[in-house]
Protein backbone atom coordinates (compact mmCIF):
# COMPACT_ATOMS: atom_id res chain seq x y z
CA UNK A 1 0.00 0.00 0.00
CA UNK A 2 1.22 3.63 -1.40
CA UNK A 3 2.64 5.84 1.65
CA UNK A 4 -0.39 8.56 1.79
CA UNK A 5 0.97 10.85 5.18
CA UNK A 6 2.53 13.73 3.16
CA UNK A 7 -0.85 14.14 1.51
CA UNK A 8 -2.37 13.76 4.94
CA UNK A 9 -0.15 15.68 6.77
CA UNK A 10 -0.88 18.62 4.23
CA UNK A 11 -4.83 17.74 4.23
CA UNK A 12 -5.17 18.28 8.08
CA UNK A 13 -2.84 21.39 8.20
CA UNK A 14 -5.84 22.32 5.59
CA UNK A 15 -8.23 21.60 7.68
CA UNK A 16 -6.89 23.04 11.01
CA UNK A 17 -6.67 26.27 9.15
CA UNK A 18 -9.71 26.64 7.94
CA UNK A 19 -11.15 25.97 11.16
CA UNK A 20 -8.96 28.73 12.45
CA UNK A 21 -10.01 30.78 9.95
CA UNK A 22 -13.52 30.05 10.97
CA UNK A 23 -12.48 31.14 14.56
CA UNK A 24 -11.12 34.74 13.76
CA UNK A 25 -12.17 38.00 14.61
CA UNK A 26 -13.04 38.44 10.63
CA UNK A 27 -14.08 34.62 10.46
CA UNK A 28 -17.69 32.89 10.99
CA UNK A 29 -20.07 34.59 13.50
CA UNK A 30 -21.53 31.39 14.71
CA UNK A 31 -18.14 29.54 14.84
CA UNK A 32 -17.12 32.53 17.19
CA UNK A 33 -19.51 31.89 19.54
CA UNK A 34 -18.97 28.28 20.13
CA UNK A 35 -17.23 26.72 23.36
CA UNK A 36 -16.36 23.54 24.03
CA UNK A 37 -19.17 23.37 26.67
CA UNK A 38 -21.36 24.61 23.69
CA UNK A 39 -20.29 21.79 21.28
CA UNK A 40 -20.69 18.80 23.43
CA UNK A 41 -24.21 18.38 21.99
CA UNK A 42 -22.93 17.80 18.43
CA UNK A 43 -20.20 16.08 19.42
CA UNK A 44 -22.35 13.51 20.56
CA UNK A 45 -24.61 13.81 18.08
CA UNK A 46 -22.23 13.34 15.57
CA UNK A 47 -20.67 9.93 16.96
CA UNK A 48 -24.19 8.55 17.02
CA UNK A 49 -24.99 9.61 13.51
CA UNK A 50 -20.90 8.57 12.00
CA UNK A 51 -22.42 5.18 14.16
CA UNK A 52 -25.28 4.77 11.82
CA UNK A 53 -23.44 4.96 8.73
CA UNK A 54 -21.68 2.86 9.89
CA UNK A 55 -24.02 0.22 10.47
CA UNK A 56 -25.50 1.15 7.61
CA UNK A 57 -22.36 0.11 5.58
CA UNK A 58 -22.88 3.49 3.40
CA UNK A 59 -19.20 4.48 2.69
CA UNK A 60 -20.01 7.35 1.56
CA UNK A 61 -22.22 8.90 4.37
CA UNK A 62 -19.95 7.21 6.50
CA UNK A 63 -16.93 9.31 5.19
CA UNK A 64 -19.33 12.46 5.64
CA UNK A 65 -19.90 11.43 9.08
CA UNK A 66 -16.12 10.66 10.11
CA UNK A 67 -15.41 14.48 8.38
CA UNK A 68 -18.09 16.16 10.58
CA UNK A 69 -16.70 13.83 13.81
CA UNK A 70 -13.08 14.94 12.80
CA UNK A 71 -14.22 18.84 12.32
CA UNK A 72 -15.94 18.34 15.74
CA UNK A 73 -12.30 17.66 17.03
CA UNK A 74 -9.97 20.10 15.64
CA UNK A 75 -12.63 22.71 16.45
CA UNK A 76 -12.65 21.72 20.19
CA UNK A 77 -8.81 21.67 20.04
CA UNK A 78 -8.85 24.64 18.36
CA UNK A 79 -11.02 26.51 21.43
CA UNK A 80 -8.35 24.92 24.05
CA UNK A 81 -5.89 26.53 21.97
CA UNK A 82 -7.27 30.33 22.21
CA UNK A 83 -7.47 30.29 25.53
CA UNK A 84 -3.77 28.46 26.35
CA UNK A 85 -4.66 24.96 27.65
CA UNK A 86 -3.78 22.77 24.99
CA UNK A 87 -3.63 22.52 20.97
CA UNK A 88 -4.36 19.76 18.20
CA UNK A 89 -0.56 18.64 18.54
CA UNK A 90 -0.90 17.98 22.56
CA UNK A 91 -3.53 16.16 21.39
CA UNK A 92 -2.13 14.06 18.63
CA UNK A 93 0.92 13.58 20.37
CA UNK A 94 -0.90 12.58 23.46
CA UNK A 95 -3.09 9.57 21.92
CA UNK A 96 0.13 8.77 19.65
CA UNK A 97 2.48 7.89 23.13
CA UNK A 98 -0.68 6.36 24.65
CA UNK A 99 -0.84 4.09 21.56
CA UNK A 100 2.82 2.97 21.30
CA UNK A 101 2.77 2.66 25.49
CA UNK A 102 -0.06 0.32 25.61
CA UNK A 103 1.04 -2.21 22.95
CA UNK A 104 4.67 -3.04 23.68
CA UNK A 105 3.22 -6.33 21.96
CA UNK A 106 4.26 -4.38 18.80
CA UNK A 107 6.18 -1.60 19.80
CA UNK A 108 8.34 -3.32 22.50
CA UNK A 109 8.66 -6.52 23.98
CA UNK A 110 5.78 -8.14 25.49
CA UNK A 111 5.04 -11.84 24.04
CA UNK A 112 1.06 -11.18 24.26
CA UNK A 113 -0.19 -12.41 20.81
CA UNK A 114 -3.82 -13.04 20.84
CA UNK A 115 -6.69 -10.98 21.16
CA UNK A 116 -7.09 -11.98 24.99
CA UNK A 117 -3.78 -11.76 26.00
CA UNK A 118 -3.82 -8.47 24.37
CA UNK A 119 -6.92 -6.86 26.00
CA UNK A 120 -5.94 -7.87 29.94
CA UNK A 121 -2.27 -6.26 28.80
CA UNK A 122 -4.07 -3.14 28.05
CA UNK A 123 -6.50 -3.34 31.55
CA UNK A 124 -2.94 -3.43 33.30
CA UNK A 125 -1.37 -0.61 31.66
CA UNK A 126 -4.31 1.19 31.61
CA UNK A 127 -4.75 0.50 35.34
CA UNK A 128 -0.84 1.69 36.27
CA UNK A 129 -2.05 5.23 34.35
CA UNK A 130 -4.46 5.91 35.69
CA UNK A 131 -3.28 5.50 39.61
CA UNK A 132 -5.77 7.46 41.41
CA UNK A 133 -8.23 4.50 42.27
CA UNK A 134 -6.94 1.21 41.96
CA UNK A 135 -10.18 -0.58 41.10
CA UNK A 136 -10.33 -2.48 38.03
CA UNK A 137 -13.55 -0.93 36.71
CA UNK A 138 -12.24 2.61 37.87
CA UNK A 139 -11.92 3.17 34.05
CA UNK A 140 -15.52 2.46 32.77
CA UNK A 141 -16.75 5.85 31.78
CA UNK A 142 -20.15 6.43 33.29
CA UNK A 143 -21.10 9.10 30.43
CA UNK A 144 -21.63 6.19 28.41
CA UNK A 145 -24.81 5.05 26.85
CA UNK A 146 -26.63 2.44 29.54
CA UNK A 147 -26.88 -0.54 27.46
CA UNK A 148 -23.02 0.52 25.93
CA UNK A 149 -21.73 0.92 29.52
CA UNK A 150 -23.52 -2.30 30.93
CA UNK A 151 -22.05 -4.47 28.16
CA UNK A 152 -18.39 -2.86 28.63
CA UNK A 153 -18.64 -3.39 32.24
CA UNK A 154 -19.48 -7.14 31.70
CA UNK A 155 -16.52 -7.38 29.04
CA UNK A 156 -14.02 -5.95 31.11
CA UNK A 157 -15.06 -8.32 34.07
CA UNK A 158 -15.49 -11.52 31.70
CA UNK A 159 -11.65 -10.56 31.44
CA UNK A 160 -10.83 -11.58 35.17
CA UNK A 161 -12.94 -14.54 35.02
CA UNK A 162 -15.66 -13.13 36.30
CA UNK A 163 -17.92 -14.44 34.08
CA UNK A 164 -20.54 -17.23 33.28
CA UNK A 165 -19.30 -20.45 31.39
CA UNK A 166 -22.32 -21.55 29.74
CA UNK A 167 -25.02 -19.86 27.70
CA UNK A 168 -27.96 -21.63 29.22
CA UNK A 169 -26.88 -19.50 32.95
CA UNK A 170 -26.96 -16.75 31.35
CA UNK A 171 -30.92 -18.17 29.88
CA UNK A 172 -31.55 -18.93 33.07
CA UNK A 173 -30.68 -15.30 35.07
CA UNK A 174 -32.96 -13.79 32.89
CA UNK A 175 -35.73 -15.76 33.34
CA UNK A 176 -34.65 -15.48 36.81
CA UNK A 177 -34.65 -11.50 36.88
CA UNK A 178 -37.95 -11.69 34.74
CA UNK A 179 -39.66 -13.76 37.45
CA UNK A 180 -38.61 -10.49 39.69
CA UNK A 181 -39.55 -7.90 37.80
CA UNK A 182 -42.79 -9.64 37.69
CA UNK A 183 -43.23 -9.94 41.55
CA UNK A 184 -41.18 -5.94 42.12
CA UNK A 185 -44.91 -5.25 39.16
CA UNK A 186 -47.22 -7.05 41.82
CA UNK A 187 -45.74 -5.26 44.58
CA UNK A 188 -46.61 -2.14 42.77
CA UNK A 189 -43.50 -0.46 44.66
CA UNK A 190 -42.09 1.75 42.38
CA UNK A 191 -38.56 1.99 43.27
CA UNK A 192 -38.24 -2.06 43.50
CA UNK A 193 -40.23 -2.21 40.19
CA UNK A 194 -37.11 0.12 38.87
CA UNK A 195 -34.31 -1.69 40.47
CA UNK A 196 -35.41 -5.26 38.98
CA UNK A 197 -36.57 -3.61 35.89
CA UNK A 198 -32.74 -2.79 35.71
CA UNK A 199 -31.52 -6.33 36.82
CA UNK A 200 -33.50 -7.35 33.55
CA UNK A 201 -31.73 -5.14 31.28
CA UNK A 202 -28.44 -5.70 33.16
CA UNK A 203 -29.48 -9.55 32.41
CA UNK A 204 -30.15 -9.70 28.63
CA UNK A 205 -27.14 -7.16 27.61
CA UNK A 206 -25.19 -9.86 28.82
CA UNK A 207 -27.48 -12.14 26.99
CA UNK A 208 -26.56 -10.18 23.87
CA UNK A 209 -22.86 -10.51 24.89
CA UNK A 210 -22.07 -14.08 25.55
CA UNK A 211 -23.78 -14.39 21.83
CA UNK A 212 -21.22 -12.31 20.32
CA UNK A 213 -24.10 -9.69 19.45
CA UNK A 214 -23.49 -6.01 20.46
CA UNK A 215 -26.93 -4.76 22.69
CA UNK A 216 -26.81 -1.32 21.07
CA UNK A 217 -26.79 -2.11 17.95
CA UNK A 218 -29.00 -5.20 18.19
CA UNK A 219 -31.66 -2.62 20.08
CA UNK A 220 -31.31 -0.08 17.00
CA UNK A 221 -32.59 -2.51 14.62
CA UNK A 222 -35.34 -3.59 16.51
CA UNK A 223 -36.06 -0.52 16.87
CA UNK A 224 -35.87 0.50 13.28
CA UNK A 225 -37.82 -2.56 12.39
CA UNK A 226 -41.00 -0.89 15.09
CA UNK A 227 -40.74 2.36 13.12
CA UNK A 228 -40.94 0.99 9.76
CA UNK A 229 -43.96 -1.64 10.90
CA UNK A 230 -45.74 1.49 12.49
CA UNK A 231 -45.51 3.47 9.72
CA UNK A 232 -47.01 0.65 7.73
CA UNK A 233 -49.71 0.60 9.90
CA UNK A 234 -50.06 4.62 9.66
CA UNK A 235 -50.23 4.24 5.93
CA UNK A 236 -52.88 0.93 6.18
CA UNK A 237 -54.65 3.57 8.11
CA UNK A 238 -55.19 5.88 6.31
CA UNK A 239 -56.44 4.11 3.49
CA UNK A 240 -58.84 3.03 5.50
CA UNK A 241 -60.01 6.66 5.69
CA UNK A 242 -59.13 6.40 9.72
CA UNK A 243 -55.98 8.49 11.81
CA UNK A 244 -53.41 6.98 14.46
CA UNK A 245 -55.69 7.97 18.02
CA UNK A 246 -58.71 8.04 16.48
CA UNK A 247 -59.12 4.24 16.99
CA UNK A 248 -61.62 3.41 19.80
CA UNK A 249 -60.69 0.44 22.59
CA UNK A 250 -63.50 -1.70 20.73
CA UNK A 251 -61.60 -0.88 17.73
CA UNK A 252 -58.49 -2.46 18.55
CA UNK A 253 -58.68 -5.80 17.21
CA UNK A 254 -58.96 -4.26 13.92
CA UNK A 255 -55.60 -2.63 14.63
CA UNK A 256 -54.02 -5.86 16.13
CA UNK A 257 -54.63 -7.54 13.19
CA UNK A 258 -53.36 -5.45 10.76
CA UNK A 259 -50.11 -4.94 13.02
CA UNK A 260 -49.88 -9.08 12.73
CA UNK A 261 -50.04 -9.03 9.09
CA UNK A 262 -47.28 -6.62 8.59
CA UNK A 263 -45.23 -8.86 11.18
CA UNK A 264 -46.15 -11.77 8.96
CA UNK A 265 -45.24 -9.82 5.58
CA UNK A 266 -41.76 -8.39 7.02
CA UNK A 267 -40.76 -11.59 8.61
CA UNK A 268 -41.39 -13.41 5.31
CA UNK A 269 -38.82 -10.94 3.78
CA UNK A 270 -36.16 -11.89 5.96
Amino acid sequence: MPDHRPQINDDFARLCDIVARLRAPDGCPWDREQTNRSLLPALIEEAYETAEAARAQDDAHFREELGDLLLLVVMHAQIAYETGRFDIEGVIEEVSDKLIRRHPHVFGTSEARDAGAVLKQWEAIKREEKRTDSHFLASLPKALPALVRAQKAQAKAARVNFDWTALRDVIAKVEEELGETKEAIESRQEERIEDEIGDLLFAVVNLARKSKIDAETALQSATDKFVARFNRLEDELKTRGRKLGEVELAEMDEMDAIWDRIKQTSNAKH
